[in-house]
């Protein structure tokens, strides 16, 4: 799959961190971030400009501008913020409520660089930026799938059209989970171990049940029974009973399916006629936590059949 480039505006930025932009008139939809780590122009403030990471959000606290009272004239510091902002920078944030001085307004102005203000420390406010622009612009793709939330698990129900992913989605709403997403599912790649999951935004709270149509799952069954995103632990793949198939009857052995290149638990759940989907699932979910707790049930029923044997042998 190729990689594409995701981004997100400067005013999607402003918005979300809730910043002051000191320059208005700078049209901030037409600029683009493109990459999801920070820049604090250290080495850049003193005049080094070689391996900058121009396409960053360049982010200044308490250090920097103190350096720049400190350490230059305000020639010098009109000729480097003039240098800083040719490189076409995203946008430059002082932190702690910092008010910018005038030189570096009017560079912004020079070359279209917004310059803005946080209320927050430079610690959490670094911290805020990096962890949502790494999900807005994480890698991802889009799967045929339902997802829920079942005490506290992200299940990935998967399988042919037709097969039951809704109606054992709606089971699991009325036993009180949550929807994230019915039909279409996008995946968010965060980090090799975190798989992030929601639903577009023109399917968002629906269900499609096959001979009655579209169901409003918020509107029917309250606020509580739905949820924005949701972190993918387990796979749930339905797939038709086939009697003649070597189903899995004891769980020993860890299955899994790749996304992205993160590999997730997987079970292959074969279904027929008398089979309540819901409760497999929910046991499915509370069986994987067991588990991530340190906890495995078949390997606790082999422990004993093992032990078992042994006292048998012994007598």
């Amino acid at each position: 799959m190729e990689d594409v480039l995701y981004s997100v505006t400067v005013t999607e930025y402003i918005k979300k961190l809730n910043l002051v932009n000191h320059i208005p008139e700078i049209n901030t939809d037409m600029i683009l971030i493109t990459d999801p780590d920070v820049n604090r122009p250290a080495l850049q403030l003193a005049g080094f400009f070689e391996h900058f990471d121009s396409a960053r959000v360049q982010i200044c606290g308490n250090v920097e501008y103190a350096y720049l009272a400190d350490v230059h004239t305000r020639e010098e510091n009109t000729e480097i913020f003039d240098r800083f902002f040719s490189y076409n920078i995203p946008c430059f944030v002082f932190c702690r409520d910092i008010e910018p001085y005038d030189f570096i307004i009017e560079a912004g102005r020079k070359h279209g660089i917004p310059v803005l203000t946080s209320h927050s420390t430079t610690s959490e406010f670094v911290h805020e930026t990096v962890r949502w622009l790494h999900e807005e612009l994480a890698q991802r793709i889009s799967v045929h799938a339902v997802l829920v939330d079942v005490y506290g698990e992200g299940l990935l129900i998967m399988g042919d059209s037709g097969i039951g992913k809704s109606e054992a989605a709606l089971e699991l709403i009325k036993r009180g989970h949550r929807l994230v997403a019915d039909d279409v599912v996008e995946i968010k790649k965060i980090s090799d171990d975190i798989l992030i999951g929601q639903s577009p935004e023109i399917t968002r709270h629906f269900i499609e049940l096959r001979g009655i149509g579209i169901i409003d799952v918020k509107a029917m069954f309250g606020v509580e029974c739905v949820k924005l995103s949701q972190q993918i632990d387990l796979v749930i793949n339905l797939e038709e009973w086939d009697k003649e198939a070597n189903y899995d009857r004891m769980g020993l052995e860890d299955h899994y399916m790749e996304f992205l290149g993160n590999k997730v638990t997987c079970h292959s759940i074969p279904v027929r006629p008398g089979r309540n989907l819901a409760i497999i699932v929910e046991s499915a979910a509370v069986n994987h936590r067991q588990k991530k707790m340190g906890y495995n049930a078949a390997q606790e029923f082999c422990n004993r059949v093992t032990q078992n044997i042994l006292n048998n042998s012994n007598k």
